[in-house]
């Protein structure tokens, strides 16, 4: 398939995870008193790249994350210069759902993006209020095993057909463990998306969350390669 429509997936994939994801954290998780809360959250995740990667992994492998780009790249599984156009998809779809978001939640009276917008951050702006160090390692850590298990599941000797449903447990899994450290990144292009629309503190903080995710994922693809050998199948187009 040609590089635009690619592009075209990896754009539609990152909006709607990113309008899903970040849409129930803004939307639902305390609506009114008692909403979804953040295991909720964690499961919208979830279920975006499950339902994108069923939707549109044949279209452009259902990437719709920088740091799953680079690891996929580390990991022998894409080609490097394809990884600009990528990101660059996957941020544009990032932003554009963030706006849309952003025009929904703007309707309820008394809404106030400064507050949070389901930014991430560390220090003061973690959930909890997670140092810098416990942010940069909980990043890597968690975009590192989300690599490993995306080249798992889809490696050539893994059932077909499966893979979308192990990722989207995984990003699960992942929100549930590290929503309360940094709101859960993982996603380069999910941060900035949101950030953007925050408008200050998201910003200064957002270089954690480009690097963090970054060297994971791209730990991870190297990792999984040299332990675990490579694929045969091509590096997109398949079932994540």
């Amino acid at each position: 398939m040609n590089l635009g429509k690619r592009l075209g997936g990896e754009f539609f994939g990152t909006f709607w995870l990113v309008l899903g994801g970040c849409g129930s954290a803004v939307l639902a998780a305390g609506f009114p008193d008692l909403g979804i809360g953040f295991a909720g959250v964690a499961f919208a995740f979830g279920l975006t790249v499950l339902t994108m990667a069923y939707a549109l992994g044949p279209v452009s492998g259902g990437h719709f994350n920088p740091a799953v780009s680079a690891g996929l790249v580390a990991g022998g599984r894409f080609p490097i210069g394809e990884l600009v156009p990528y990101i660059v998809a996957q941020v544009i779809g990032a932003i554009v759902a963030a706006g849309v978001l952003y025009l929904i939640a703007s309707g309820k009276p008394g809404f106030d993006a400064s507050t949070g917008f389901a930014s991430n951050g560390f220090g003061d702006h973690s959930p909890d209020h997670y140092s810098m160090q416990a942010a940069l390692v909980c990043e890597i850590v968690m975009t590192f095993f989300f690599v490993m298990i995306i080249m798992g599941a889809t490696h050539g000797r893994a059932p077909v057909g499966f893979a979308p449903i192990a990722i989207g447990l995984a990003l699960t899994l992942i929100h549930l463990v590290s929503i309360p450290v940094t709101n859960t990144s993982v996603n380069p292009a999910r941060s900035t998306g949101v950030a953007i629309f925050q408008g200050s503190w998201a910003l200064s903080q957002l270089w954690l969350f480009w690097i963090a995710p970054i060297i994971g994922g791209a730990l991870g693809g190297f990792v999984f390669d040299v332990l675990f050998g490579s694929d045969d199948r091509p590096v997109v187009g398949n079932k994540a």
